[in-house]
């Protein structure tokens, strides 16, 4: 399990340094279509701008949809305020409150890529008699671009505009056993499920002998649509490979592999949610069985879309979602042997 360990981690760190908020994330889907071309797949490129790639196994007529996030939350220059300063939209369910303090980096039009701090709007305590009680929107909170700036002109001259993308820092760090990563970005979508099981399946003989199964990157699970189209012919089950919730009230922990049962958008298919605990206690796994509040997911977007598909949830166990989220490594091992547990 080590050699697999590596692999994940390797992809991990090189799949969290690529810049990809919801709207930008042609580098990131550019990464992974070279990694299983090298691999000898032939992935196609959605036009949406998703990644799909086949598998392959047996029964094409009845196929594994299996649906995993690469973008992440992230913001949006939404105006140039007088002073040169950026008021920011968010892409996707982003928290002000996590993104005052980060630094990003602004991604113009035309390539150029400047970087920045975002901070609360007179930011010094000693001159902020209000700082304390202001309540952190993006209304309050704005990015200082790190070069020289003091009137709306000047970072127009530098080719910044409304539109741009803002892209946070993620902060990735590995200790040992635990993955932190800020702020937010779905990126422990990318660690659930990435180019390494794909590797893992060719290299290590852990073949689907019994399952078709198709492998959906999607690029706006952050909004809410990104499993919503692209499903082929053929698909009669949809498994997203998405977080497991880590809180209160729930019993997953972060080094577990997490099954949802249901989540704010209703129950998840009976029958597969069975078969993934049957398949998990098969593998003698640490996995948890959790009810999400609030959460919405690619696999429920495509019955959303009108697919006529049963539908499933697991997810690496993650602590403080959309903020400074912590991840183990048993987590990946144990979402990792579901999915072969599952799939073989």
């Amino acid at each position: 399990m080590n050699t697999y360990t590596d692999f994940i981690l390797k992809h991990l760190k090189a799949l969290l340094s690529i810049d990809s908020p919801t709207g930008y994330t042609k580098g990131v889907t550019d990464y992974l279509i070279k990694e299983y071309k090298a691999l000898g797949y032939e992935p196609e490129k959605t036009v949406k701008g998703g990644v799909l790639v086949d598998l392959g196994g047996k029964d094409e007529k009845n196929a594994v949809f299996l649906e995993a996030h690469v973008d992440t939350l992230g913001a949006m220059v939404r105006e140039i305020k007088g002073n040169g300063r950026l008021a920011l939209t968010p892409l996707g369910g982003m928290n002000a409150n996590n993104a005052e303090g980060e630094n990003c980096r602004i991604i113009t039009r035309s390539g150029k890529v400047y970087e920045g701090t975002c901070q609360l709007c007179n930011a010094s305590v000693h001159v902020n008699g209000k700082y304390d009680e202001t309540q952190r929107t993006f209304d309050t909170v704005e990015v200082l671009p790190d070069e020289k700036i003091n009137t709306k002109e000047t970072p127009k001259a530098l080719g910044i505009m409304t539109g741009d993308i803002v892209a946070f820092d993620p902060r990735t760090t590995h200790y040992t056993k635990r993955i932190y990563q800020e702020p937010f970005p779905g990126r422990q979508i990318k660690c659930s499920h990435s180019p390494w099981l794909c590797r893992l399946f060719k290299r290590r003989a852990i073949l689907l002998q019994n399952v078709n199964s198709i492998q959906h990157f999607t690029v706006y699970e952050e909004v809410g649509h990104g499993g919503a189209a692209s499903i082929p012919e053929g698909v009669t089950e949809v498994l997203s490979v998405d977080m497991g919730c880590v809180g209160d009230g729930l019993e997953c922990k972060e080094y577990q592999v997490s099954i949802c049962a249901k989540d704010s958008g209703g129950p998840y298919t009976y029958e597969v949610v069975s078969n993934l605990i049957e398949a998990a206690k098969k593998a003698n796994l640490d996995f948890a069985v959790d009810v999400y509040p609030h959460y919405g997911s690619d696999a429920e977007a495509a019955l959303r879309a009108g697919y006529d598909v049963r539908h499933g949830l697991i997810g690496v166990g993650v602590y403080a979602s959309h903020g400074y989220e912590r991840s183990h490594v048993d987590g990946m091992k144990n979402a990792f042997l579901l999915l072969k547990s599952y799939l073989g």
